[in-house]
């Protein structure tokens, strides 16, 4: 049933497991990984995370080592970018003249950083934090700095700013939202890390933008000028304002494209020949309103698992249900399936403690729970949202509910 010759693009968390999932599932065909940065696969998670503190090197972040990777016939193409795919004769193109043949293409090409537009945004100091190298970069800025100022109270800036507290720098966070993590979590939820952040040090400037960046004397960075008019000071920068999705390889092979590339419940695009996954897949699901690109390592395993399957002859619908995960300092934020939409939610637990669960609803469905340094409630989540056995609104604040025992008759 498999295709004899699998190419795949992007040497992500995807990419790599898609290329693991179909050995695991008995393809004996050629397997060919491509990935635009040089050396061996690694995870993304730490890079914001324990690689800035020091709790991990460069070389602990690798997914799978050289000698895995032979033993599973996996040909890693490393440093190489791929430039165009032609779809009438199934080759695709590589920056180094290589061409591959294809039976079955697989694009797992991710996302990259939105840049922020603004003048002096290119000074010496103004980092983002998106690939190893990136994080490299970061880390050796870190050293002797004093002053941090993060663009986007996003997941990563937070991340940032709770390593930041951590290294004993100052920190100004500027959102131009009124609030942190606004499309991603509760109000609940949201202020709480907020509160949390400011209890040790970091300042929140919510409704404001950079106007400018500022050099000083030596040319480098030292400081922004808010669209207030405020100049905050500053060694350091990072900007974290989302990311972009990779779809212009597919696109300008005349694949679908809405702000990712357009794949349907199998993750095939509509090419038979071709499917993507991962960060840069826009695919429905049950638990969403309307197709949707979802950035998580959980997404991209069990995208690169269900393709292998599909691969292999199955016909079902990918379903698995998204989880996430944000550490924070002393915080561990983790949420199971999609909250956005909710219309309610309901308490379960003590903020004071710093110990909750917020369950959120729309309707009588729950959409999803979102976990302050609660992982059993998450574990348990992870099971029962979207099944019949999703605990109604008037149980949850009930703590004699045994989340656990619910979420195993699940």
């Amino acid at each position: 049933m498999f295709p004899d010759r699998i190419v795949i693009i992007g040497a992500g968390q995807a990419g790599l497991q898609a290329a693991v999932s179909l050995r695991e599932a008995g393809h004996t065909g050629s397997i060919v990984l491509v990935g635009n940065e040089p050396g061996l696969p690694y995870q993304r998670p730490p890079l914001s995370k324990a690689f800035l503190l020091g709790k991990i090197p460069a070389s602990g972040l690798d997914l799978r080592g050289s000698d895995f990777l032979a033993a599973q016939r996996i040909e890693l193409v490393d440093g190489d970018t791929a430039l165009a795919i032609d779809r009438a004769s199934g080759n695709i193109r590589l920056n180094s003249g290589r061409i591959l043949a294809y039976d079955h293409l697989v694009l797992a090409t991710g996302a990259r950083r939105r840049e922020l537009a603004a003048p002096g945004c290119d000074l010496p100091g103004i980092h983002y934090l998106r690939t190893r190298a990136d994080a490299e970069s970061l880390k050796e800025r870190l050293e002797g700095a004093k002053r941090a100022l993060v663009v986007g109270a996003g997941f990563i800036g937070l991340e940032f700013a709770a390593v930041v507290a951590d290294r004993g720098l100052e920190c100004t966070v500027v959102e131009a939202a009124p609030t942190l993590l606004g499309r991603a979590v509760s109000r609940a939820t949201a202020d709480y890390i907020r509160v949390t952040h400011e209890a040790r040090g970091t300042r929140f400037l919510f409704g404001e933008t950079i106007d400018r960046f500022v050099a000083g004397s030596d040319g480098h960075l030292s400081g922004a000028v808010i669209s207030s008019g405020e100049f905050l000071g500053a060694d350091i920068v990072l900007v974290g304002i989302g990311v972009v999705a990779n779809d212009e390889l597919g696109s300008t092979a005349g694949l679908s494209t809405d702000g990712g590339i357009v794949v349907d419940a199998r993750l095939r695009t509509c090419d038979p020949a071709i499917s993507a996954i991962g960060d840069c897949a826009l695919a429905p699901h049950p638990r969403a309103i309307k197709p949707m690109r979802i950035e998580s390592v959980q997404n991209a395993i069990d995208h690169g698992r269900h393709l292998a399957r599909v691969l292999a002859g199955a016909d079902d619908s990918y379903a698995a249900l998204p989880w996430f995960w944000s550490d924070q300092g002393n915080i561990k934020l983790q949420i199971a399936g999609l909250v956005q939409g909710h219309d309610r939610t309901v308490l379960r637990g003590d903020p004071q403690g710093g110990r909750f669960s917020v369950f959120c609803y729309r309707g009588d469905d729950l959409l999803g729970v979102e976990s302050i340094n609660c992982p059993a409630d998450h574990m348990a989540a992870r099971r029962f949202v979207g099944t019949r056995m999703a605990p109604q609104s008037t149980q949850v604040s009930d703590e004699s509910l045994d989340l656990k025992l619910l979420s195993a008759t699940a």
